[in-house]
């Protein structure tokens, strides 16, 4: 079955209705695999999820842009493992064309807290408003932020029916920076499962050890950047990228 006809199987659930998984504080789990296996992991969890339709499209084209110092002070945060870090980034929705700032925080106890705006990305520094709030948030940082990496991926949304959780599926995957170089990963797919604490039930988590495939921290801004350019404390991402090598020889076996 192809991934169009997989997405068929759900029930749809609306922009409007979808305020109520937002999940501004929050648990993350992400879970990378084989682009191919995505068809079966998502007919078997058909029933238990509704997906995200608009404009009878379920699958979305997205865009982001993170911002970073010239010192790449965020990626090394997350090369150290800091547990109180920062991710800003524009992301762009654009189906439905709207564009917002972000602020991404981990904090100390493993939540995401997340903080967003609406400002339009203009392919240079930020303007006035988004200084505005970005002071809020990582200080005088905010003054010295430019853009450092774009990511374009489709994405694909889906909220639990008996279970308060949201999953993303980001495939067709690329990456790009302010000099043209450019990366595309076909063969991986990213699952995060998005909910308000990490006990409950799942059938999505209960599929996932089925189908053996296991969580694992992956941030796309510190693989897409390690991927294109030099960037210091890189060996700290060897297993990452040792893991892509690993999914991209499984994703060859599976279309075999």
């Amino acid at each position: 079955m192809s991934l169009d006809e997989t997405l068929n199987l759900f029930d749809p659930i609306s922009l409007s209705e979808m305020d109520g998984y937002e999940f501004m504080n929050r648990t993350d789990t992400k879970f990378v695999f084989p682009s191919k296996r995505l068809p079966v992991l998502l007919s078997r969890i058909s029933t238990e999820y509704r997906i995200l339709e608009i404009s009878h499209k379920r699958d979305f084209p997205y865009s982001s842009t993170y911002m970073d110092t010239p010192e790449h002070l965020f990626f090394c945060q997350h090369m150290r493992g800091i547990p109180k870090r920062y991710k800003v980034r524009y992301r762009v929705y654009e189906t439905t064309g709207q564009s917002y700032l972000e602020v991404k925080y981990r904090s100390i106890k493993d939540r995401t807290i997340k903080w967003r705006i609406k400002n339009e990305f203009n392919n240079s520094n930020p303007d006035e408003k988004a200084l505005n709030f970005l002071s809020s948030y990582i200080q005088d940082v905010a003054y010295s932020i430019e853009p450092a990496l774009t990511n374009r991926f489709q994405r694909i949304t889906l909220v639990g029916i008996n279970t308060k959780e949201r999953i993303t599926f980001d495939h067709n995957i690329l990456f790009s920076d302010k000099g043209n170089s450019l990366i595309e990963l076909p063969y991986l797919a990213i699952a995060e499962l998005k909910r308000e604490g990490h006990s409950g039930q799942s059938p999505f988590l209960s599929t996932l050890k089925e189908m053996m495939i296991r969580s694992s921290g992956f941030s796309k801004y510190c693989v897409g950047s390690a991927l294109l350019k030099a960037m210091p404390k890189a060996n700290l991402i060897k297993p990452k990228m040792l893991l892509l090598q690993k999914i991209q020889n499984e994703n060859v076996i599976h279309t075999a």
